[in-house]
């Protein structure tokens, strides 16, 4: 197993591409921490890792909350002492127009998308610095390529790769690795209804004769997570079917 006494916790992790990533570490041998906005959404995940003989244990999270990090990791901190692994999935997009853009719209993709983000890693940190520790931070190929009619959520996903850059520089002498995904055009439970409605659209953008699914985006993050990429930190890996080779 690739991730064999190892303590992760993901966010986002009711749906789509954090429940992925979920399942897939359960199954890998990792203790799951699966956070989520919706707690009957993650409660069900963590009763499907359990019933297949997982360890995971689900929070009621709001990423864009320093309270709820803080509770979250006081609480990992007393039971397992240590974090091996962050994954800091929870996103949303809201497909607004640059003139239509409002400041809330605005703070509200940045607070979940970016604040989300550094909180989680101000929090980790100090768990990983003993014993080192990976953390994964989902971005987007919007991050690479810029993306239509979605311009604070290209902005945002915009900081995250920054961010990943930075933290990665940061403490890598503390042996904490720092990596971003970028997924592309991912067929997910939220995204399924426009990817099929533009899915002859979408496959024009794409390298290969298929749209991406959240399994693949989760054997992306669990790469970087695990001990295979002890010599990678830094990097920004796009998981979009050749759309950024173009």
């Amino acid at each position: 197993m690739r991730l064999q006494n190892k303590i992760a916790l993901i966010t986002g992790a009711g749906s789509g591409m954090g429940e992925a990533e979920a399942l897939r570490f359960a199954k890998e041998g990792a203790t799951v921490i699966a956070t989520d906005i919706n707690e009957e959404a993650v409660q069900q995940v963590v009763k499907t890792i359990t019933a297949a003989g997982g360890q995971a244990t689900a929070y009621k999270h709001n990423v864009a909350s320093h309270e709820d990090w803080k509770q979250i990791m006081a609480d990992v901190k007393d039971q397992f002492g240590r974090l091996d692994i962050l994954v800091n999935n929870a996103g949303i997009s809201l497909p607004t127009p640059f003139e239509q853009q409002t400041e809330e719209d605005w703070s509200r993709t940045y607070g979940i998308n970016i604040n989300g983000v550094m909180f989680g890693m101000q929090q980790a940190l100090p768990l990983m610095e003993e014993d080192g520790g990976s953390i994964v931070n989902i971005s987007s190929i919007s991050a690479l390529t810029g993306m239509a009619g979605a311009g604070a959520y290209t902005a945002s996903k915009g900081a995250v790769r920054s961010i990943t850059k930075a933290a990665a520089v940061d403490y890598g002498k503390k042996n904490i690795r720092v990596n971003s995904v970028h997924p592309g055009y991912i067929v997910t439970p939220m995204s399924a209804p426009s990817m099929e409605q533009y899915k002859d659209y979408f496959l024009t953008q794409v390298a290969l004769p298929q749209l991406g699914n959240a399994e693949e985006v989760a054997n992306a993050v669990l790469f970087l997570a695990s001990d295979e990429a002890n010599h990678i930190t830094g990097i920004e890996l796009p998981v979009d079917g050749g759309v950024t080779a173009k």
